[in-house]
C-alpha cells in the first residue's frame, strides 16, 4: 500500500465534543447549533440535536458514528442538499440557512464538490467529458492547467477518452473524484466514497483524496463507517444520537475501531 506523506502519532489524540470547533484556524464550513428533526410528538426523530462543528481549511475530516447517528444528515445539511429545523450552516463565510433554493443551487455549483459511493457518471460521456460536465453546464470554461494537475494526481491521464463502461470501478471513482476537484471548490463532500470498491482500490482512492488535500490544498469532508478509511483523515469527528460526542486527531485504524466500540453500534 502507498504510504501517506502525513506522519501518524503513536497515540492519537481523542478530544471531547467541546473541541469540535477548532480555534485559531480557518474554517471552510461550520455548523452552529444545528438541529434537524423529523416527525413530531412521540414520533419525533432528532437526526441532529444541537451540533456545533467546524471543518478546517486544507484538511481531510472524516465523520463517523453508529448507524442512524446523523452522519449523512449532517453532510447533506452542510452541503445545502437539505435544510435544518433550526441552527445555521456557513460555507466559506456564507450563511447557507439564509439562502433560498436558487441560491443554494448556485452555492453547490460554484463552491462545492461531491463524491458519492455510486460514482454517478454519465455513461455516454468520456472520462474527460464527465469531469468537465458540471462546469460546462454552468457555462464555464474549465481551467485546463488545473484539469491537467488533477487528472495527473489521480492517475487518469491515459484514460480520459474512455467511457465509464470501459473503466474499472476504481477508475470510475477516480473520474468522480476528479470531477469534484475540477472546479476548484471551496470544499468537497464525500459520502462513503469507497463503499463500492475492494480494499486495494479503496486504498488508492483514499490516497488520491489525501493527496488532493496535501498537494493541491483541497478541503474534504468524508462520511465513512470504515475505520481503515478514517485513518487517511487528519481528524475524525464522532457522532451518536445526533450529537458530536468526541473527535480524534491523527487517527489510526485501530484507535478509531476501539473508540467506535465505546460509542455503540
Amino acid at each position: 500500500m502507498t504510504e501517506l506523506a502525513a506522519p501518524r502519532s503513536a497515540a492519537p489524540q481523542i478530544l471531547g465534543s467541546e473541541a469540535s470547533v477548532p480555534g485559531g484556524v480557518t474554517l471552510a464550513a461550520r455548523a452552529v447549533a444545528a438541529h434537524k428533526h423529523y416527525g413530531s410528538g412521540d414520533n419525533e426523530v432528532r437526526a441532529l440535536d444541537g451540533v456545533d462543528v467546524g471543518f478546517v481549511d486544507g484538511q481531510l475530516t472524516a465523520i463517523m458514528g453508529p448507524s442512524g447517528s446523523g452522519k449523512s444528515t449532517l453532510m447533506h445539511n452542510m452541503a445545502g442538499l437539505d435544510t435544518l429545523t433550526s441552527g445555521q450552516v456557513f460555507v466559506d463565510g456564507d450563511d447557507v440557512t439564509a439562502m433560498n433554493e436558487k441560491q443554494r443551487t448556485k452555492l453547490r455549483r460554484d463552491k462545492l464538490g461531491f463524491v458519492f459511493q455510486a460514482f454517478n457518471l454519465v455513461p455516454t460521456l468520456s472520462a474527460r467529458e464527465n469531469i468537465t460536465l458540471p462546469q460546462r453546464l454552468a457555462g464555464k470554461q474549465p481551467n485546463m492547467e488545473w484539469f491537467d494537475t488533477v487528472v495527473r494526481t489521480v492517475g487518469l491521464t491515459h484514460r480520459l477518452d474512455h467511457r465509464p463502461s470501459e473503466l474499472s470501478g476504481g477508475q470510475q471513482q477516480r473520474v468522480a473524484v476528479s470531477r469534484a476537484l475540477a472546479s476548484q471548490p471551496r470544499i468537497v463532500f464525500a459520502d462513503e466514497p469507497t463503499g463500492n470498491l475492494d480494499s486495494t482500490t479503496g486504498d488508492e482512492i483514499l490516497t488520491f483524496m489525501r493527496q488532493a488535500v496535501d498537494d493541491l490544498g483541497q478541503t474534504i469532508v468524508m462520511v465513512t463507517h470504515d475505520p481503515y478509511a478514517a485513518r487517511y483523515a487528519h481528524r475524525v469527528v464522532f457522532l451518536a444520537d445526533g450529537k458530536i460526542v468526541s473527535e480524534m486527531r491523527d487517527p489510526t485504524a485501530d484507535a478509531v475501531l476501539d473508540h467506535m466500540k465505546t460509542i455503540g453500534h
